[in-house]
């Protein structure tokens, strides 16, 4: 990177700069989708099996591997952290939405907006608690795994490090978020069906995703 007379920034190689920044988008994008689909529970039975936010959850644990694999454990940390300040702009931002006036002949859909956005602070606030710890373990787990394997066995790396942030993210996600608005045995069935099915989505999807995602970019 180099600066130029009229000031703008100059790029020597485009080639390795736009890959991570459209990873780190698409990173940010997922843990915001997340938290706006996790406003919903998907009941199974009758019984709070998961909440929707977690069927584009472990794509954001996924790019998460893929930064930390290709990038190190530094570059991911500051995404992770960028991630964190994006969250908090959507909750300040959709608050603001709340708050402001709407016309008389809207007001159905301005109390959807509201039920919608008046519990999305909550659910961020669960989700950022349980995003440090579970996406900042997870990934430096990934770079501990790695250094121990000596670079071999990719699906050790990105199955071992989620099971351990997943660990952490589920727990202070669930009890954060729905504590006082579910039932005792709805939490902690949210818990373990939640953490089941995010190691299976990682290890059926994630994975597989990662290997071809980590193989372009280092051909690059």
């Amino acid at each position: 990177m180099r600066g130029r007379p009229d000031g703008e920034v100059e790029f020597k190689n485009a080639g390795e700069f736009t890959p991570l920044v459209v990873i780190a988008a698409l990173m940010t994008t997922a843990y915001l989708t997340a938290n706006v689909m996790a406003v919903k529970l998907v009941s199974i039975g009758g019984i709070a099996v998961f909440d929707a936010g977690t069927i584009t959850f472990p794509l954001a644990y996924m790019l998460g591997d893929v930064l930390t694999e290709i990038w190190g454990f530094r570059t991911a940390k500051s995404v992770i952290w960028l991630t964190f300040c994006c969250n908090i702009i959507l909750v300040a931002a959709t608050a603001l939405g709340v708050l402001l006036p709407s016309p008389d002949y809207l007001m159905d859909i301005s109390d959807a907006y509201a039920a919608i956005f008046t519990y999305v602070p909550r659910i961020v606030f669960a989700s950022l608690v349980a995003f440090l710890c579970g996406e900042l373990s997870n990934a430096f787990f990934m770079e501990k795994i790695r250094i121990w394997t000596r670079g071999r066995y990719l699906w050790m790396r990105t199955i071992g490090s989620s099971m351990i942030g997943y660990v952490f993210d589920t727990v202070l996600f669930v009890l954060i978020a729905f504590g006082g608005t579910a039932r005792l045995s709805d939490l902690l069935f949210m818990v373990v069906a939640q953490y089941g099915i995010k190691l299976a989505v990682e290890a059926v999807c994630g994975t597989p995703l990662a290997y071809a995602a980590i193989h372009a970019l280092k051909k690059l």
